[in-house]
């Protein structure tokens, strides 16, 4: 088989290594090994294709990994998901809430609900804010 056949498929390997651990630290192997078939492709000489495969990748390493990580952490804004990402909103009550019962409409949803504190009571209509979320509970509290 060919040397620069077989440093394509250790650059797909590598690739494909990449899609698993997402470090950035296999693509930049993988463009060694491209680098390591670029030099298979003008010589024969094994020393000469590794040290390709050397340079390029401590050149990636060193220089093209550093910014492609920061750019990647720095462009990717903190999101707030999942049912964390209603708290704060306000509902409307739509079935009488107390610290045992109730019910708000947020949208087109139904939360169950309960005050946040003992002895408040929202009446149905009542705009409430949503303060925490347990379970299929919204604790509320009056905006």
């Amino acid at each position: 088989m060919a040397a620069w056949l077989l440093w394509l498929i250790a650059a797909g390997l590598f690739a494909a290594g990449e899609m698993a651990s997402l470090d950035l630290v296999l693509l930049m192997f993988a463009g060694g090994a491209l680098g390591g078939m670029s030099a298979a492709l003008l010589t024969d000489s094994l020393p000469v294709q590794l040290a390709a495969f050397v340079v390029v990748s401590v050149g990636l390493l060193t220089v093209v990994r550093p910014v492609a990580k920061r750019h990647l952490v720095d462009r990717t804004p903190e999101q707030i998901d999942g049912v964390q990402a209603i708290v704060g909103r306000t509902a409307v009550v739509s079935q009488r809430v107390d610290a045992t019962t109730g019910q708000v409409r947020m949208g087109h949803d139904e939360w169950s609900a309960r005050t946040q504190l003992d002895g408040e009571v929202y009446e149905v209509g009542t705009e409430v804010r949503i303060v925490q979320i347990e379970g299929p509970v919204a604790y509320v509290s009056h905006t």
